[in-house]
């Protein structure tokens, strides 16, 4: 599969975001409880979420990933608890559009990772998923997520 790979410079994004560390095996659930805790949170504040839900990754430990998931917000919400306003930071990032079921996107990440060094750009070790299309509306193989690579 080709991938359309590119370098771009995205402005800062506000979000409502939990950080942890959980293991890869236990990421798929993790991730939807927190969209739900998220969600819940932002219903009581009366409002939505201003776009796609993301997972961002501060490292590669597979049995210890340090995850933030959440989702962007239009302005600055309170916090509570474990829920957090942060934010994706503004920079520049090579990116990649992904499109299939969540669990065969390795291959885009190669891709993308092998573009990135071809072509001199630095990556921070950070990672951004940033999850298009909803799994409860399209079917695995339609799933559209865009890979970026925040660069140093």
């Amino acid at each position: 599969m080709t991938y359309n790979c590119e370098k771009l410079e995205r402005d800062a994004q506000l979000v409502l975001s939990i950080r942890t560390k959980t293991s890869v095996q236990q990421l798929p659930q993790l991730i939807g409880e927190t969209y739900m805790k998220i969600m819940q949170y932002l219903g009581e504040q009366g409002k939505n979420p201003s776009n796609a839900p993301f997972v961002g990754y501060f490292n590669l430990d597979m049995q210890n990933l340090d995850v933030e998931i959440g989702f962007p917000v239009s302005k600055k919400l309170p916090e509570r608890d474990d829920i957090k306003a942060s934010e994706i930071p503004a920079g520049n990032y090579t990116s990649c559009i992904y499109t299939g079921p969540y669990d065969k996107i390795q291959p885009a990440y190669n891709a993308l990772t092998e573009w990135s060094e071809k072509n001199g750009y630095e990556t921070s070790g950070i990672a951004y998923e940033l999850y298009i299309d909803d799994p409860g509306v399209s079917p695995p193989e339609e799933l559209k997520t865009q890979i970026l690579f925040l660069l140093k």
